[in-house]
């Protein structure tokens, strides 16, 4: 079966200029559309939890299998092309899609370019953090970021995409190993990415600014409601310690994430 995005109008009322399918193979029926407007996309077909959020002119692949009848479900399962990252769209969000007349092709970024983007990719943060905001869990888009999602956001600004979760950006990055115990921040580069959480996995994830600080959105339970700037260190107040008690390490993004679909 080829994918065909004519063979699905959201709108029937509506004339839609991007009605040529973008088959991604022609052997599947598989076919690439493009958000007209920022969406949420769930962790399941009940659409109850949020998994992450799609801003306006993103990528996304869809299952003619799942969007043909989707008028007798809640939601469709989609997979963002940038991140390769699954979701559920709503039903109610299916008009806010269409058919991408060109397919998403991931840019190669050098070391260099990406390096001189960093100062960017900060400004972008102290921006956020200088707009009313809240911890949003699976917020990509703004106002409201979750710990990887501001990352995410952050370098893809510039360009530069980081794969979805806090574990998974862990795992793209370069790795710097820091020693907890003769903690040494020399090692570490402005535009670091530093890792938190459990022995077996990273489970928070903030931007380094630089002597011992990083930016970072983090939960009202275990830190600040919110993006604030906190310090690698076991001094300070409780969500200060707390998060140094939880530190794994540190990566550095040397590349622009190229989908595996």
């Amino acid at each position: 079966m080829i994918g065909d995005c004519t063979q699905f109008t959201p709108d029937v009322s509506r004339p839609n200029d991007h009605d040529q399918p973008m088959i991604i193979d022609p052997l599947s029926d598989i076919v690439e559309y493009r958000c007209t407007a920022n969406l949420n996309l769930y962790d399941s077909a009940d659409c109850q939890a949020l998994a992450t959020q799609a801003a306006a002119r993103r990528h996304l692949r869809v299952s003619h299998r799942d969007l043909n009848p989707c008028l007798d479900c809640k939601a469709i399962q989609v997979q963002l092309c940038e991140d390769d990252y699954p979701g559920w769209l709503a039903r109610t969000d299916v008009d806010q899609i269409e058919c991408a007349t060109t397919p998403y092709q991931p840019q190669p970024i050098s070391l260099a370019e990406i390096q001189s983007k960093l100062s960017a990719v900060i400004d972008f943060t102290y921006e956020k953090m200088n707009t009313p905001n809240y911890y949003l869990w699976g917020g990509t888009v703004g106002p409201n970021y979750d710990c990887s999602g501001l990352m995410q956001a952050a370098f893809a600004s510039q360009g530069i995409w980081l794969p979805r979760d806090a574990y998974q950006q862990e795992a793209f990055t370069q790795k710097i190993d820091l020693d907890k115990t003769q903690l040494m921040l020399s090692c570490l580069h402005i535009g670091d990415l530093i890792f938190f959480g459990t022995p077996t996995k990273a489970t928070h994830v903030g931007l380094y600014l630089g002597e011992g600080r990083y930016i970072h959105s983090s939960s009202p339970e275990k830190g600040r409601n919110g993006i604030e700037i906190d310090v690698i260190s076991d001094q300070g107040d409780r969500v200060a310690q707390g998060y140094y008690r939880q530190l794994r390490g540190a990566g550095r993004v040397v590349s622009s994430y190229q989908s595996v679909a």
